[in-house]
Parts: C-alpha cells; sequence; structure tokens
C-alpha cells in the first residue's frame, strides 16, 4: 500500500503521530520557530535528549523521544542556510528529509510530519523547499514501506497551498 501523503495548517507540536520532524540547529540545543516550539512543548526532557544525540550536521537527523508530545518521537534534522542557491543547499535540504524517513523506516514508523525545514529564519525560499520536499518523499517512500502516512504541516495557509500544488503536480 502507499503511503497516503496530505498538506494540513496546524500547530506540529499537536500532531498525533509516531514522529515530528524538528527543524532543528546543528547543536540541537533548541532555539526559535518550530525548534522551540517542540522544545517548549515536549518538556524539559527533550534538551538533554537532544543534546546527548547531537552534534547532527546539516543534511543529517537524529530520534529522540517525544516526551510530552502527542508524537512518540521527534526527528531532529539540520537543514541549511541559503546562501544563494550555489552552495549544496538543495541537496542538503533533500538530504534532510530522506535522513528523516530512513530513520522513521528503520524504527518501523508508520506516520511522519514534516515542517517546511529551512524555510524560516534558514531563508530558503519557501517555493523551492517545497518543490525538494515533495520530490525527495516521493522518491524514498517505496524504500520505506512501514510509513503509511505523511504529513507536510505548514504554519500558514500560503505555505499549504505551495504544498498542495506540488501534490496537484504528483498527481497529474
Amino acid at each position: 500500500m502507499a503511503a497516503r501523503v496530505e498538506v494540513i495548517v496546524a500547530d506540529i507540536t499537536t500532531l498525533d503521530v509516531d514522529a515530528i520532524v524538528n527543524a532543528a540547529n546543528s547543536g540541537l540545543r533548541g532555539g526559535g520557530g518550530v525548534d522551540g516550539a517542540i522544545h517548549r512543548a515536549a518538556g524539559p526532557e527533550l534538551a538533554p535528549a537532544a543534546v546527548a544525540a547531537g552534534p547532527c550536521p546539516t543534511g543529517h537527523a537524529v530520534m529522540t523521544p517525544g516526551f510530552r508530545l502527542p508524537a512518540r518521537h521527534v526527528i531532529h534534522s539540520v537543514g541549511p542556510v541559503w546562501r544563494g542557491g550555489g552552495a549544496g543547499e538543495d541537496e542538503s535540504l533533500a538530504s534532510c528529509y530522506r535522513t528523516a524517513l530512513a530513520l522513521a523506516g528503520d524504527a518501523g514508523l508508520a506516520s511522519i510530519a514534516f515542517p517546511s525545514i529551512s524555510t524560516g529564519i534558514y531563508g530558503f525560499p519557501r517555493d523551492r523547499a517545497a518543490r525538494i520536499a515533495h520530490e525527495t518523499v516521493r522518491g524514498e517512500l517505496a524504500t520505506h514501506p512501514s510509513l503509511e502516512r505523511v504529513i507536510f504541516c505548514c504554519f500558514s495557509e500560503g505555505d499549504a497551498e505551495m504544498h498542495r500544488g506540488e501534490l496537484r503536480e504528483a498527481d497529474a
């Protein structure tokens, strides 16, 4: 059975899934945006667990328990800082999605939710990031048969519409 891919507008910290992906920094120390929200919602146990799992280089991911989150796991993925597109940013971003899916698949997880990695303070162009995210996920799902549901959890309706456009394009 092929995994169901969906796009929603929601607070990722409220999702009852096997894993949520955290757009983390390489020190895994928490920060602003979705990273800070996940750390706050998971409770004080997440910070030491994340630090113990790190550091984590750009394009890679590590997994910790979800602690006080409805999600059972947090996959901390370190996205690239946008430097204009000529510094390997596209491949690093694709690697974030690949490594997160590999961790989820290796753990036998059935559901995973992604935020828009690197599109906040890291400055990655949102439309380009959405295209890379969807292309990478589509290309990787067959290698992770346990995954039944992949959610792109967007912060705004505008971001969600970009992701829905990518889904429509994939279905065309």
